[in-house]
């Protein structure tokens, strides 16, 4: 019995089918889910989501989101989710240089919603810049 899975942003619907288990990112630690898997709610952080299917598996780096699994069901919302192969490590280091530069000509104490966005945009450059190496060293 599969486990039916649906990964969505923002932006997208990134994945919607069967698979035979998923491995994620929670935040308490990595959450193995198999078809089956007992009802959760819980939230997920920035790191690597892996989908096993058939023997093969496929790698994404995902963002902050929230995970739904309901038995044979699991429903991830989350505010990125790019595959590990699609990554440009020279784009994304250079976006981390540019976020780098806007929070350093940011006052302390002031602008507080554009230094979380600038935060954020850490997150997600830091998370995809380590998981493309990872998958690369292995």
């Amino acid at each position: 019995m599969p486990l039916n899975l649906e990964i969505v942003t923002p932006e997208a619907s990134i994945f919607r089918g069967s698979v035979d288990s998923v491995e994620l990112p929670g935040v308490q630690g990595e959450i193995g889910v198999l078809p089956m898997h007992a009802p959760l709610i819980t939230t997920m952080n920035y790191g690597e989501l892996r989908l096993h299917n058939a023997g093969s598996t496929t790698n994404l780096v995902v963002g902050e989101g929230l995970v739904e699994i309901t038995g044979a069901y699991a429903r991830i919302l989350t505010d990125m989710a790019v595959d590990v192969e699609s990554i440009d490590e020279a784009a994304i280091e250079q976006a981390l240089e540019r976020a780098k530069q806007t929070l350093d000509g940011l006052k302390p104490g002031e602008q507080q919603e554009e230094v979380a966005a600038v935060m954020a945009s850490i997150q997600r450059c830091t998370a995809q810049l380590h998981i493309r190496r990872k998958r690369r060293a292995v």
